[in-house]
């Protein structure tokens, strides 16, 4: 930026919106490993016959425990004392507007998406109950529960409705009893997002030419939160439907921070961020997903 008479300075655009917030849901983290019980509760109340004991359910434990350690992360830029000197345009080419907040927001956003893009495939750091997180065998008390279309489906009418339904239907809570759990949001690629405004934006039945009303904004509650593109996630095909469950968590074990300092040898100005923190989940409930090839 030594050149005198620019009209100019180009290369920051505007960056993606932070869909991870809206997905996550954020706590303080106070430790380097941070770990979450899944427990095993009452199922249902036994039959007493008259002048009879009661009955004891004695399965309540501790079935299973999901592990969540976080990332440090951090990156630092050099300017050298003569690029400062001879800088004629600080105000469009200083240290503050480097892309250093930037780069970290697409970091998180990275590893945020990867929760989904790698959902199923089993992480034994993580533990849980053995499975990823979108599964067709969740263990529970003397069965299993699936948070996984299968087989995979491509994402239209039958397949989000099947979701919906299977969502309240088909899942258990540790004891293998039924559960209140409901489709909240559909969460997508951009090359979905044309049939994610078909299915969800019209009131009659999506690609017929029938007066029927579209079941999807009322099978199960509909899907209340709409829909949200993210463009992080590196599958086309592949969608899912976050759950009324919470269970997708995002770990602040240190803020996003900034610092700088001369350097006493080099007279180099160094400006640094650093951020410790970490996304994962502890209730494969919280999720439905299909992950089909094409």
């Amino acid at each position: 930026m030594l050149l005198p008479g620019l009209w100019a300075v180009t290369g920051k655009y505007d960056q993606l919106p932070a869909v991870r917030k809206q997905i996550f849901r954020e706590r303080q983290s106070n430790m380097a490993l941070e770990q979450t019980t899944s427990m095993r509760y009452l199922a249902q109340a036994f039959v007493k016959q008259e002048g009879g004991t009661t009955s004891a359910d004695n399965a309540m434990r501790q079935m299973f425990t999901y592990n969540q350690t976080h990332l440090e992360l951090a990156v630092l830029f050099a300017i050298t004392r003569k690029a400062i000197d001879d800088n004629l345009y600080k105000a469009e080419f200083g240290p503050a507007v480097m892309g250093l907040n930037e780069a970290f927001d697409r970091t998180n956003e990275a590893f945020a998406a990867d929760v989904f893009n790698s959902a199923t495939v089993f992480n034994p750091a993580i533990g849980g109950d053995g499975q990823p997180l979108l599964s067709a065998a969740h263990p529970v008390d003397g069965g299993s529960f699936s948070n996984l279309a299968t087989p995979a489906a491509s994402l239209n009418e039958t397949s989000l409705l099947n979701g919906q339904v299977a969502i309240n239907a088909n899942f258990r809570d540790n004891a293998n009893q039924r559960m209140n759990a409901k489709a909240r949001r559909l969460i997508i690629p951009p090359q979905l997002e044309p049939t994610a405004i078909r299915l969800l934006k019209t009131e009659l039945r999506p690609g017929t030419a029938n007066n029927d009303v579209n079941a999807i904004l009322s099978t199960q509650g509909g899907i209340p939160d709409g829909y949200l593109v993210w463009n992080y996630l590196t599958s086309q095909f592949a969608w899912f439907l976050q759950t009324n469950q919470d269970g997708l968590v995002y770990m602040n074990r240190v803020p996003y921070e900034t610092d700088m300092m001369v350097e006493f040898s080099t007279d180099n100005l160094l400006v640094k961020g650093y951020q410790r923190n970490s996304y994962s989940y502890n209730e494969p409930r919280s999720l439905y997903g299909s992950n089909p090839t094409s």
